[in-house]
């Protein structure tokens, strides 16, 4: 079964851990280059002071760009989370969102700097912000990515 946007969205929204953290995936673009995601603030996913839990905060936007880039580039493509950052920026106290986007030039410069087989570690700022689009948290993830070596005839 070859994966689309529509079955990658409904995957994602029954997967447990997002189901018990209350993250929902909304949209995936038919280009793979975009992905809307939210977590509604709800009893079980509260921390000890009423607001967001951190690790649902980072949870709710960490594979997504590895996803993304492997529909994008393709089999031919080796893609891992090689690394992320998460700086709190102020208390999730209602529903938070992000918009994750993959751009026609970050894939060009993804490439080029694979053409030769070679690793390549880019960096992508992921925001999420409140209903009032004020910043909660700002998560910087590294991708390992690197193009698979021709099998050898």
């Amino acid at each position: 079964m070859k994966m689309t946007p529509k079955l990658l969205k409904w995957l994602l929204n029954i997967y447990p851990p997002y189901l018990g953290a209350g993250v929902k995936i909304s949209h995936i673009s038919e280009d793979w280059k975009e992905l809307n995601v939210s977590m509604s603030l709800r009893w079980y996913n509260r921390n000890f002071v009423g607001t967001q839990f951190g690790g649902s905060l980072y949870s709710m936007v960490d594979p997504h760009l590895m996803l993304l880039l492997m529909q994008l580039l393709g089999r031919e493509y080796i893609v891992w989370d090689k690394a992320a950052e998460i700086d709190f920026i102020k208390p999730g106290k209602s529903k938070v969102h992000s918009v994750i986007s993959i751009s026609d030039e970050v894939l060009a410069e993804i490439r080029q700097n694979t053409a030769n087989g070679e690793k390549y570690f880019p960096n992508f700022i992921v925001e999420i912000k409140d209903e009032q689009d004020v910043l909660v948290a700002s998560v910087k993830k590294t991708i390992y990515v690197r193009k698979k070596q021709s099998e050898p005839r």
